[in-house]
């Protein structure tokens, strides 16, 4: 019988223990699983934060124009001394769109006031160096005047002779296309080809002038500019003076005043009638971008996805983009632009002249090059920058062109001796006043 009973009692304590252990063994389980839903659930959050962060950025940025044009002129890049970065704004005077067909002919005159889709051409009528601090501090712009008289180059750095600065895009995107014309290609592809070869020899020409490296750059045409305005009107502008001018369609009294599209195309457009046309045009471009900054920040437009749609829906249809730039990125890592803090310059001329019946500016190459490696930070170079042929320009002498073959250069200058600058375009004020960026500033 004691034997029985202590059996029953060990058979017992057995039983209790294996429950004891089961439940434990559940309660773990239990344990487990909620980790692990905690675990699925913490991963769906930042999965879903990532989506919709993703999302956003891929609803703003899908559809952009990108190029590769950059990729042409890289190896013959000066070197950086830091992580700062130069950005060139290119302007482009087409009434094309982007596949090459002209825009309406009713459009050009009314809305963009500029004549017909036969002017204008492929010719770069804005080049905005920008250049902005390895710390993030103030930036430096400079707009280089259109008429610049340079040695210009190909995407491959061969010369094609001695030409105004703007005429780089023109030739090189003419020639791309004879030749690919030649070959059968048709269509939109032979239009975005032979525009890649003029954005080539645009960064290619630009870069050797100003001796500083291009990391970034962003082209817009005449109804580019149009439909970005059209998206952020009213813009405040302010002008020192009255002007009026059939050319532009500028008309416009003087001070503070508010512009629809039409009329911020004229007022950037505007040359006649300013004392000293491209260069007083320059401010004015210049003017515009403090503008526009200005507006963003003040409405708060960086920091909205929802605002930042219709800017970028405006840029999706005539911008092109280098493929390498992550706008957005760009923006929130660089607070000198979107905080409206940057110093625009133009650069100096020497006087003035004709080339091959052209008016032209003239400039000291070696001048230009001194100034603007000042200015970002670059160090001289130890050897010689190749020579664009205008070292002799402030004597008025005439540059040593050298052709490409298929390119004549523009030929010697003719015998009427070139006047001199006018005095706001010196070395010393950089042709003309400082426009800083960040408010409404007043302008010619």
């Amino acid at each position: 019988m004691s034997e029985h009973k202590d059996e029953k009692s060990a058979k017992n304590a057995k039983n209790a223990k294996n429950a004891k252990n089961a439940a434990k063994k559940k309660k773990t389980s239990r344990s487990v699983v909620a980790a692990r839903f905690v675990v699925c659930a913490v991963s769906s959050a930042v999965l879903a934060v990532s989506g919709a962060g993703w999302f956003a950025h891929h609803s703003l940025t899908n559809g952009l124009k990108t190029s590769d044009a950059l990729d042409a002129i890289r190896k013959r890049a000066p070197k950086h001394l830091d992580n700062s970065v130069n950005l060139l704004l290119v302007g482009l005077d087409s009434r094309k769109d982007m596949d090459g067909n002209d825009l309406p002919k009713e459009f050009v005159q009314d809305e963009l006031h500029a004549g017909s889709s036969e002017i204008g051409y492929y010719n770069t009528n804005t080049l905005i160096l920008m250049h902005i601090p390895a710390d993030g501090g103030r930036a430096t712009a400079f707009s280089v005047p259109r008429d610049d008289y340079v040695q210009t180059l190909n995407g491959d750095g061969s010369p094609q002779g001695h030409f105004k600065i703007k005429e780089a895009y023109s030739i090189a995107y003419t020639k791309e296309r004879e030749k690919l014309d030649a070959e059968g290609v048709k269509g939109p592809d032979l239009e975005r080809r032979s525009r890649e070869a003029g954005r080539e020899a645009t960064l290619a020409t630009v870069q050797n002038f100003l001796g500083v490296p291009i990391d970034h750059f962003a082209e817009v045409n005449l109804l580019g500019f149009y439909d970005i305005a059209k998206v952020l009107q009213p813009i405040q502008v302010c002008l020192n003076h009255p002007v009026k001018d059939k050319y532009s369609g500028a008309d416009f009294p003087a001070g503070p005043q508010e512009l629809n599209p039409k009329q911020a195309l004229a007022f950037v457009r505007q040359r006649h009638g300013l004392d000293n046309g491209d260069l007083d045009r320059t401010h004015r471009q210049q003017a515009f971008l403090s503008s526009v900054t200005h507006k963003l920040k003040s409405e708060g437009v960086w920091g909205d996805l929802g605002k930042l749609q219709g800017l970028f829906d405006a840029v999706k249809k005539d911008v092109v983009l280098d493929s390498s730039w992550d706008v957005l990125d760009f923006m929130q890592q660089v607070p000198s632009l979107t905080g409206g803090k940057v110093d625009f310059h133009t650069l100096p001329i020497t006087g003035f002249a004709t080339r091959a019946g052209e008016d032209v500016n003239l400039v000291d190459a070696d001048k230009i090059k001194e100034i603007v490696r000042a200015a970002t930070g670059q160090a001289p170079s130890s050897s010689p920058t190749p020579s664009d042929g205008t070292a002799d320009a402030k004597s008025g002498g005439t540059p040593s062109p050298t052709p490409s073959a298929g390119q004549s250069s523009a030929p010697a200058a003719d015998s009427s001796p070139a006047p001199s600058a006018s005095p706001s375009a010196s070395d010393d004020d950089q042709a003309g006043q400082t426009v800083k960026m960040g408010g409404i500033p007043c302008v010619d």
